[in-house]
C-alpha cells in the first residue's frame, strides 16, 4: 500500500437504494414535534451499517445543525482510530461515503482491541457511559436537544448478540434499523428481537436489505480488508503530527517524517501505566511499553469512573536511567500536560510503517532506550 488514504473526492460510485432513502427521511422527518430522533443501526458484518449510518447522518444535518454519533465498533470506528468507543458531534456533511475522516471525540474511552471479545463487560460499561452522557447533555436538556446516530459493530451472534441486545435495552433507542444480508443464517433473528414478550409499547423498527450493487453494477459499499483498514486508519491519526501543507502522501513519507520527528519527553513518575485485557510482570513493564501504541488518558476524580481518552501516543522509545518516555503523537502540549495515564492494550503499529526500505524503524532505536 504506497498512499495513507484513498483520495478526498467524491466517489461516482456510490448508490443509496430507494428504501435505504425512505428510511433515513422517515427517520429524519416523520417526528417532527416530538424530540429528536435516537437511531441505533445493526445488522452483521458487512451488510453496510457504516454506510447507511453516514447516508442517515447527511439527511438529519438537512434538518439540524447538529447531529451526535455514538460509535461502538471498536474494530472499524467512523471518526477515530480502531480500539475506541466515542461519541462525536458533527456539523458537516461527510464529503464521501465511502471515505471515513478522523474527527475529534466530544467523549471517548479507549477499549485498547479491535472486539469486544476480550471483556464484554468494560465494552459495554464504555458505551453506557457515553450514553448516560449524551442523556445528561444533549437529550434532557432543552437547549441542547440533538438526534444520536449510533453504529454497532457486525458481531451479532453468541456474545456478540448479548451485548447487543444490553445495548439496545440500555439507549432505548426511537428507532432501529436492521440491516439484513442474503446469508439468512447470519442475520438477526426477525422482529424486536430484544424486547421482553411481555413489552407492550411502541416500536419503531425498520428493517432494509444490504446493497451491494445497482442495476448498473456500480458497488454500494466498499469492501476491503479489515486490517488494512484499521492501518489506514492509523496511519491517516499520525499523520496529523505534520502540518497539512507538508507534503506526506505515502507510507515511506510518513514513516521517514516519524523517524525524524522530535518526540515529547514525559517523565515516568508523572503517569501511571494501565495493561488492558492482560497483566505484565514489573519487571517487564518498560519492555512491554517500547514501540507500542497507547491510550493517553486523563483520570477522573471519581476513581469509578473511567479515564477519559484524549488521543494515541507511539512510545517511540524508553530512558529508564533518566526516567523518560518518549512519546510521538499529534495530541497538542496543552492537553498532552493533563495527561497521567497510559492505557496500553493490541492496538499495534502498522507493519507497513516498520517495513520501509531504509528506514530504521523510527519507533524503536538503540540509542534511546536505556537500561543502566
Amino acid at each position: 500500500m504506497a498512499s495513507l488514504l484513498e483520495p478526498e473526492s467524491p466517489s461516482p460510485s456510490i448508490y443509496i437504494p430507494e428504501e435505504w432513502s425512505k428510511a433515513a427521511d422517515s427517520i429524519a422527518y416523520d417526528s417532527v414535534t416530538s424530540p429528536p430522533p435516537i437511531a441505533l443501526i445493526c445488522g452483521a458484518k458487512n451488510s453496510g451499517k457504516t454506510t447507511f449510518s453516514r447516508y442517515l447522518l447527511n439527511v438529519l444535518l438537512e434538518r439540524y445543525k447538529k447531529v451526535a454519533y455514538l460509535d461502538t465498533d471498536v474494530g472499524q470506528p467512523e471518526f477515530t482510530p480502531p480500539g475506541f468507543v466515542s461519541l462525536t458531534l458533527v456539523d458537516k456533511l461527510p464529503p464521501d461515503l465511502t471515505i471515513p475522516c478522523l474527527k475529534t471525540p466530544e467523549r471517548c474511552f479507549f477499549f485498547g482491541d479491535v472486539s469486544s471479545k476480550r471483556d464484554p463487560t468494560a465494552y459495554s460499561n464504555a458505551v453506557f457511559t457515553l450514553c448516560d452522557y449524551y442523556r445528561k447533555d444533549y437529550c434532557l436538556s432543552n437547549k441542547n436537544e440533538l438526534p444520536l446516530v449510533v453504529n454497532t459493530p457486525g458481531w451479532v451472534k453468541g456474545v456478540g448478540y448479548d451485548i447487543l441486545v444490553d445495548m439496545l435495552k440500555y439507549i432505548v433507542p426511537t428507532h432501529v434499523i436492521k440491516i439484513n444480508i442474503s446469508a439468512e443464517s447470519k442475520n438477526l433473528p426477525a422482529g424486536a428481537f430484544w424486547l421482553d414478550e411481555d413489552y407492550d409499547g411502541m416500536v419503531n423498527l425498520i428493517e432494509i436489505n444490504s446493497a451491494r450493487q445497482d442495476s448498473y453494477n456500480r458497488s454500494v459499499l466498499v469492501q476491503k480488508d479489515a486490517r488494512l483498514l484499521r492501518d489506514m486508519r492509523i496511519n491517516a491519526y499520525f499523520r496529523q503530527c505534520f502540518p497539512s501543507n507538508l507534503n506526506i502522501t505515502t507510507i515511506k513519507e510518513l514513516a521517514h517524517a516519524l523517524t525524524s520527528h522530535s518526540p515529547y519527553e514525559v517523565p515516568v513518575s508523572s503517569i501511571k501505566i494501565r495493561h488492558l485485557h492482560c497483566q505484565v510482570p514489573s519487571s517487564e513493564l518498560f519492555f512491554s511499553l517500547n514501540a507500542t501504541i497507547v491510550g493517553l488518558a486523563v483520570s477522573s476524580e471519581d476513581p469509578e469512573k473511567l479515564p477519559l481518552c484524549v488521543g494515541l501516543g507511539i512510545v517511540r522509545g524508553i530512558d529508564t536511567f533518566k526516567g523518560l518516555l518518549y512519546v510521538i503523537t499529534p495530541v497538542p502540549q496543552s492537553t498532552l500536560e493533563k495527561v497521567d495515564i497510559f492505557l496500553q492494550g493490541f492496538i499495534q503499529i502498522p507493519t507497513c510503517l516498520l517495513q520501509v526500505q531504509g528506514c530504521i524503524s523510527p519507533y524503536i532505536s538503540a540509542n534511546v532506550f536505556s537500561t543502566s
